[in-house]
């Protein structure tokens, strides 16, 4: 399974250690036990973003609005688009919360969904946009072309991302930030290092061994579907 690469750099490491951080609890119920069977055939989902749209996330630490501007990153602003298209996020968790660096996001609830889209990498795109607090951007390894469906959003401005190719496609409205900055993060980077549990495992397996972890109840476009295109 993969896992980002932002640990190569040693300036980055210092962002790992404990801070304080909230303690509620997640009280969502684990997700239904049907998704979307299209996202078992990445290869279908293909659709070109619109210029601007607007995706709305609904967790269980409350609600908060990304904006994604195509000409920021392209190829990485349509596979969000498809994602959340099809509610590939629905159910998932944010898996790995570093309090002054990121929150990490991207494996589905459900095993066979991200078996599906463990090879199904997309081109990399330019950097034109800083790794500035509340961008979003596609995790990646050290790999060209590596990028699934893993994002991270930044809890600060961290521009030692941009230098290692981290193309910010969107960005977190600044009322939703407070929502995301008080996303659970008490497992520091536990979680984030099981992730081949977590491929396997799915809800299941998160529920009971990372219970805590704030789950994504729905993300859905609002705004901007109807300009969008399919590729050919």
């Amino acid at each position: 399974m993969r896992f980002t690469k932002l640990l190569a750099c040693a300036v980055i490491l210092v962002f790992f250690a404990s801070l304080p951080a909230f303690s509620q609890t997640s009280t969502a119920k684990a997700p239904a036990s049907s998704y979307d069977r299209t996202l078992l055939k990445p290869a279908l989902l293909k659709d070109t973003a619109p210029d601007t749209y607007q995706v709305k996330f609904e967790t269980t630490r409350g609600d908060f609005t990304v904006t994604v501007t195509r000409a920021w990153a392209p190829i990485g602003a349509d596979r969000f688009y498809n994602l959340v298209k099809h509610h590939y996020y629905d159910g998932a968790r944010f898996f790995r919360v570093l309090p002054n660096f990121v929150v990490q996001f991207g494996m589905s609830a459900y095993p066979p969904v991200t078996a599906a889209w463990d090879k199904a990498t997309i081109k990399d795109d330019p950097v034109t946009q800083r790794n500035k607090r509340g961008t979003l951007t596609f995790a990646k390894t050290s790999m060209p072309n590596s990028r699934t469906t893993q994002i991270f959003i930044n809890l600060k401005d961290n521009p030692s991302l941009d230098s290692q190719g981290f193309a910010a496609f969107a960005v977190v409205d600044s009322k939703g930030m407070n929502v995301v900055e008080m996303l659970y993060d008490q497992y520091g980077d536990n979680a984030g290092m099981d992730q081949d549990a977590i491929a396997k495992g799915g809800e299941e397996y998160l529920s009971k061994r990372w219970p805590k972890l704030d789950i994504i109840k729905s993300a859905t476009i609002i705004g901007g579907t109807a300009s969008s295109t399919s590729k050919p």
